[in-house]
């Protein structure tokens, strides 16, 4: 039994709409055995994990699963619930998943669904271990294995605040994406997008936080704008901190200058001797140490949004209470097991940590951690309320007096903050701190929000919706429009059509395609960029107001959708390509892979379907969105019944394309004035034009400008590098395109029938991946069409031998009827295309179905160069001839 690959789906996918972990395995010898006939296994399996007793199954009662284990089920099976009662046992209650069949005798493939990365993927290994272990009768130590997952998951989970921001976002349907493994959260795409790291945004002022990081020149800030604040000085050494305490006079407040989370904080000192240990305490924390004014009273802090205050918690320091028998170490063990505390942030409330601080503090109250408290006494632990050292927090926001909120609010414009906590020392945050004596302690640029999410006394506050609300208000934008297109052909394109008209429209497009990623015409990236990857790349961008993305059926299947949902998707076909590969074998799964386009579009967005296509119905069974059909024909009868229901369309009438808006029919542009159909030659950019205009059309452009852009839209390296891209050699053409499956071929190969002159001559191969009867009907299509024929391969051969695929398509072409007189092998495609361009007569059309465009293009001036000197020299030649 062997663990062959995990992937994960961290957006939509085509195995669910929510997050998935997928995990093939080769259950090898045990394929066909039931876990009833494998000896200790299920008695095993339940002692080691006793939850899968409630675990439904397909009987859907508890138990369910059990008693297929009696009867005997088998170990993918097995697997995947294994998968699912870790996570539960982690924290996650997953009730989602699935075992299939993948290929061979034995290999199976494991969905379920996760909440955390690190819980699913770490889940789904240890599922694999305790299987084999139960196979291989040995022990496995479940308890370390789930306490190592939690601490790999504690240093990648997202902090609480940021958590508490990514759940409002969603509430609000702002699409998140996290960027890198720490805190760093995208809200929304495009020129729309914000970004929040904890509670410091993208509106925060860099000067401003370096401000409130820098308490010295905070308090200097502050007293200038009249806000009451401590006195006090920096030190560097403690001879220094003795000079400042002289002049303040004790008590005083010992902390670290750059401090966070109250961390080396030591209040309410009274003698040197507390000084000097204080002291050094907090140059544990920080190089410079600020010693100030103690001010006596209750801890609050204010959180303040967009200049309103929205929260307020009494904070009040770790503590014991004691019970008249155990210690005071005893107690902090017990509290510490407490399930709403954890480690750092990953939990309301925060372990208690015995250290230097603590022991400093009860041994100024002479006490010790081996004390054992009376009971009901009271034992505070720190001096300081943080919640990062223990504390806990009572919500008393609607206490705060107007005069302590406009305070805050000062404060933090003051300051220049967008987000703020104001920590306030008061003996009552309810009366006027001019009256009640008091003082702003700190402005903190980057506030925890958990005390407010989690008090442990009071009305939770929800601070991180007040967050999102600031970045984005009611009504304003959070997305810029994506159009998804995909298909078997014509994908690359619809997209670039479409990024034109855009273009025309006057907005920065964002677009991904098999020729690279561009943001306003910019070549960000080369390559085939039609994946999850190049998608996020765009959306990223601040520039981008519209993003167009071609998404290509790798990218869907291996990694699922890079957004959450679209404006409007596109399938401009279903065609034989691609079949065997990803465990995708038929044209029906191809047309449900495709799918996920069109399921995955926002309510009121628009799904853009071809009505000629054989798989249209089974796509629009899954669509639940608005529809535009488009087809050649107007009398297409799915188009006919969407018309006549009040359904919007794009059709071909007497070579004019037309849109039917649902009441009018209006026309937009002749077929052959696209330049990209060759004077309405090539149908399949027809098609291709007809999808771009209703994508184009369903975002509201007017057809003046769909008109314009298509009718400047060409075939050349410019508009549309390797789509039927035409040179002018000598007196033939030489046509570079992309056609690499049988429905491209043939699309192409019936448009020159239409315009040749003399020879047709095909420079043809295919990808290795592809069956071998597609590529025996690639070469029999070839050979009912080409006149001459180059044979090349890929230098990728993705799995053949070489000259294996050159030879399957070898003899298709046979079968096509041509004769082995008019076809060559020659593996190079550079050297095949040369070969045709010195052979070529006039009027001859040479056609390359590539696989690397630009070394082509190279080939071609080269060549035309070369030719050019040749014409140059026989005129010189001639003239020389015939001078006196």
């Amino acid at each position: 039994m062997n663990l062959l690959n995990t992937r994960v789906y961290p957006n939509r996918n085509i195995y669910a709409h929510f997050p998935i972990i997928r995990i093939d395995v080769d259950i090898g010898k045990y394929v066909d055995i039931p876990t009833c006939d494998i000896e200790g296994f299920n008695e095993g399996l339940q002692s080691l994990l006793p939850g899968l007793q409630d675990h439904k199954c397909s009987i859907g009662t508890k138990g369910g699963f059990v008693k297929r284990l009696q009867r005997g089920t088998y170990l993918a099976h097995v697997l995947e619930h294994i998968t699912l009662e870790l996570q539960k046992l982690l924290g996650f209650n997953i009730t989602f998943g699935k075992a299939r069949y993948l290929k061979g005798d034995s290999i199976y493939y494991i969905i379920y669904r996760y909440h955390n990365k690190i819980a699913g993927l770490k889940a789904g290994e240890l599922a694999f271990d305790i299987i084999k272990a139960l196979l291989d009768h040995e022990t496995i130590d479940l308890e370390e294995r789930l306490n190592n997952i939690k601490e790999q998951m504690a240093a990648e989970e997202l902090g609480q605040s940021t958590a508490a921001i990514l759940e409002e976002a969603k509430k609000r349907k702002i699409p998140v994406m996290r960027i890198g493994k720490d805190s760093l959260l995208q809200l929304g795409y495009g020129k729309y997008a914000r970004r929040v790291q904890a509670t410091i945004t993208d509106g925060t002022n860099c000067i401003a936080v370096d401000t409130a990081g820098d308490k010295e020149l905070t308090n200097e800030i502050l007293r200038l704008h009249a806000i009451p604040v401590p006195e006090g000085s920096v030190a560097e050494h403690y001879e220094e901190a003795k000079n400042i305490i002289k002049e303040l006079g004790f008590p005083v407040a010992i902390k670290p200058y750059d401090g966070n989370q109250g961390k080396g904080v030591s209040l309410s000192i009274t003698n040197l001797r507390e000084a000097r240990k204080a002291f050094f305490i907090a140059k544990k924390f920080s190089q410079r140490v600020l010693v100030e004014q103690y001010i006596a009273g209750k801890h609050y802090r204010v959180a303040v949004i967009g200049e309103k205050v929205v929260a307020v918690s009494e904070r009040i320091a770790a503590h014991v209470i004691g019970n008249g028998k155990n210690t005071i170490k005893e107690l902090v063990d017990i509290e510490n097991k407490n399930p709403l505390r954890g480690e750092g942030h990953e939990k309301p409330l925060t372990k208690i940590k015995i250290d230097d601080v603590m022991s400093l503090i009860l041994k100024k109250k002479g006490l010790g951690l081996e004390d054992i408290p009376q009971d009901g006494e009271k034992i505070y632990l720190r001096e300081n309320d943080n919640l990062s050292t223990g504390g806990i927090a009572i919500d008393v926001t609607d206490s705060i007096h107007p005069d302590n909120a406009k305070l805050a609010i000062n404060a933090t414009r003051a300051i220049g903050l967008d987000v703020a906590g104001v920590d306030i020392t008061t003996e009552d945050i309810g009366k006027s701190i001019f009256e009640n004596e008091g003082s702003i302690i700190e402005v903190n640029a980057c506030p925890g929000i958990r005390m407010h999410h989690y008090p442990s006394e009071g009305k939770s506050r929800n601070v991180a919706k007040a967050i999102v609300d600031q970045m984005f208000p009611e009504g304003t934008n959070h997305s810029i429009p994506i159009l998804s297109i995909t298909g078997t052909n014509g994908k690359t394109t619809t997209t670039r059509m479409l990024a034109k008209i855009f273009q025309e429209q006057g907005m920065v497009v964002g677009m991904t395609s098999t020729g690279g990623v561009y943001i306003d015409n910019e070549e960000i990236r080369k390559g085939d960029t039609t994946g999850p990857k190049s998608a996020q790349t765009v959306l990223m961008d601040k520039r981008v107001e519209v993003a167009v993305l071609e998404t290509a059926r790798g990218g869907i299947v291996n990694k699922g959708l890079a957004y959450d949902l679209a404006d409007v998707g596109i399938i401009t076909n279903i065609g034989n390509d691609h079949l065997g590969i990803d465990g995708i074998n038929t044209l029906e799964e191809m047309a449900d892979v495709k799918a996920l386009i069109v399921e995955a579009i926002k309510e009121d967005g628009y799904a853009i379907l071809n009505a000629e296509d054989a798989y249209v119905s089974r796509i629009a069974e899954r669509v639940t969105c608005n529809i535009i059909y488009f087809s050649k024909d107007k009398f297409n009868e799915i188009l006919k019944k969407h018309i006549a229901t009040g359904g919007k369309a794009v059709y071909l009438k007497e070579n004019t394309i037309y849109i039917f808006d649902g009441d009018n029919e209006i026309p937009v542009i002749k077929s052959n004035e696209i330049p990209a159909t060759f004077g309405g030659v090539l149908e399949h950019n027809i098609e291709n034009s007809m999808a771009a205009i209703a994508g184009a059309h369903s975002y509201g452009i007017e057809v003046k400008t769909i008109h314009h852009a298509l009718s400047h839209f060409h075939t050349d390296t410019i508009s549309n590098p390797g789509r039927f891209n035409v040179f002018d050699v000598k007196d033939f053409k030489v046509i570079i395109d992309y056609g690499h499956n049988i429905d491209g071929y043939n699309k192409v190969l019936e448009g020159l029938n239409k315009i040749k002159t003399n020879k047709l001559v095909g420079v043809i191969g295919i990808p290795g991946d592809r069956t071998d009867i597609s590529i025996l009907k690639i070469g029999e299509t070839s050979g009912k069409f080409f006149d001459y024929a180059y044979i090349k391969e890929d230098k990728d051969l993705r799995g053949r031998k070489k000259g294996e695929v050159a030879g399957i398509i070898k003899k298709g072409c046979s079968m096509g009827g041509l004769s082995d007189s008019n076809m060559e092998i020659e593996l190079c495609e550079i050297t095949a295309l040369q070969k045709a361009m010195e052979n070529a007569e006039d009027g001859d059309i040479i056609i390359v179905f590539y696989e690397d465009y630009y070394p082509l293009v190279k080939a071609i001036e080269v060549f035309k160069s070369k030719c050019q000197d040749i014409q140059a020299s026989d005129i010189s030649v001639k003239i020389a001839s015939i001078s006196p």
